[in-house]
C-alpha cells in the first residue's frame, strides 16, 4: 500500500510540474491613446476545460510597474498549473509625476484609482465577452493584485457592491467570486466603506509596519484611505466572509513576497472561501522573528 501511495504521488508530482504554462497577449482596450495589454496564461493540460479566472493587477504606486514583471511569474504559473485561468492586466498610471498624496493633496491619487478601476472593469468586460472562447467560467472571476493593484481590486469590488456610477459598465448580475489584497486599502469619503451589498470572499495580506499603504487607516474626518486592518474590522462586525494574514512588523515588503511564499495559503483561501463558499471569519497574526524589514518607504520619500 505504501509503495503504491508513493508511486501515485510521485506521478502526481510529474504530472504537475510537467505542465507547460501558455501565454497569450491580447489587446483589450484603447485608452487616451494608450493600448491596453492584458496575458492570458493556460497550462497545456485541460485549457481547453471551462476554468476559474484568477485576475490580477500589478502594483507600482500608480507610477510605474507593469503586468509581466518577473516577480509576479510564480503567481502566475502556480494558479495556471492548478486549473486556473491567469491574466494580467495593464491600467493607465494615473500619478506618474504627482506629488505625494495626502489629506490636503488627494485629487491625483482619486484620480489614479478611479481610472485604475475604470480600466479594471474593462479587462472584466472583455473576459465576460470572450468567456467562452477563454474557456472561462464567467462565475468565477477572481480579482487579486500587489499595493496600487490591491488597491484597484478592493475599491473595484466595494464600488461594484455599493452601486457606484463607475460600476454601471459591468453586468447587471455580474459579481466578483473573490478579491486578494496584497498590501491593500480603500479610499473613502464616508468613513469605513459601507457595503450596499456583501462584498465579495475577501483575502488581505498586510505588513503592520507598512507606511506606503496604511495597514489600519488615514483619515481626515470621513475622508481617507482605510487599510486592511480597518477593513477586516468592517467584514468581522457585518459577517462579511474574510481571511486577513497580518504580518507583524513587517512594511510594505507584503506587497510581495506572498507571492512565493503563500502560495498554498492562497489556494486554500480559493478553494474554502471563493469555490466552497465557506462562511469563515478568520485573523492570523504572524510574526517571522527571522525577518528583516525596511520600513522606511513613506509616500514622501516615494514619489518624490
Amino acid at each position: 500500500m505504501k509503495i503504491f501511495l508513493s508511486v501515485v504521488l510521485f506521478f502526481l508530482t510529474v504530472v504537475l510540474f510537467g505542465q507547460t504554462v501558455q501565454k497569450e497577449t491580447r489587446l483589450f482596450a484603447e485608452k487616451e491613446g494608450q493600448a491596453l495589454k492584458m496575458d492570458i496564461y493556460k497550462s497545456d493540460m485541460g485549457s481547453s476545460q471551462t476554468q476559474p479566472c484568477l485576475l490580477f493587477v500589478f502594483g507600482g504606486g500608480f507610477k510605474d510597474g507593469g503586468r509581466d514583471a518577473e516577480l509576479y511569474h510564480s503567481y502566475f504559473h502556480y494558479f495556471a498549473k492548478k486549473g486556473f485561468t491567469v491574466v494580467s492586466i495593464d491600467y493607465r498610471l494615473g500619478m506618474k509625476d504627482q506629488k505625494a498624496p495626502g489629506v490636503f493633496n488627494n485629487k491625483p491619487i482619486r484620480n489614479a484609482i478611479a481610472i485604475a478601476v475604470e480600466d479594471l472593469y474593462s479587462a472584466t468586460n472583455y473576459l465576460l465577452e470572450n468567456a467562452a472562447e477563454l474557456h472561462i467560467d464567467p462565475s468565477l472571476i477572481i480579482i487579486s493584485g500587489s499595493s496600487a493593484g490591491a488597491i484597484t481590486v478592493l475599491q473595484g469590488d466595494y464600488e461594484s457592491r455599493d452601486n457606484r456610477p463607475a460600476a454601471d459598465v459591468l453586468p447587471d448580475n455580474f459579481r466578483y467570486a473573490g478579491v486578494i489584497s496584497f498590501a491593500g486599502a480603500i479610499f473613502s469619503n464616508e468613513g469605513v466603506p459601507s457595503y450596499t451589498q456583501p462584498p465579495a470572499p475577501t483575502l488581505f495580506f498586510h505588513g503592520s509596519a507598512d507606511k506606503l499603504v496604511p495597514y489600519d487607516k488615514t483619515r481626515f474626518f470621513k475622508l481617507g484611505m482605510f487599510g486592511s486592518k480597518s477593513l477586516a474590522k468592517k467584514f468581522r462586525s457585518e459577517k462579511y466572509p474574510y481571511m486577513f494574514y497580518s504580518i507583524e512588523g513587517i512594511g510594505h515588503e507584503v506587497s510581495e513576497y506572498p507571492m512565493q511564499e503563500y502560495l498554498p495559503e492562497i489556494e486554500r483561501f480559493i478553494s474554502d472561501w471563493v469555490l466552497n463558499r465557506q462562511q469563515w471569519m478568520t485573523d492570523i497574526d504572524f510574526k517571522d522573528m527571522l525577518r528583516k524589514s525596511d520600513t522606511s518607504t513613506t509616500p514622501g520619500n516615494y514619489y518624490n
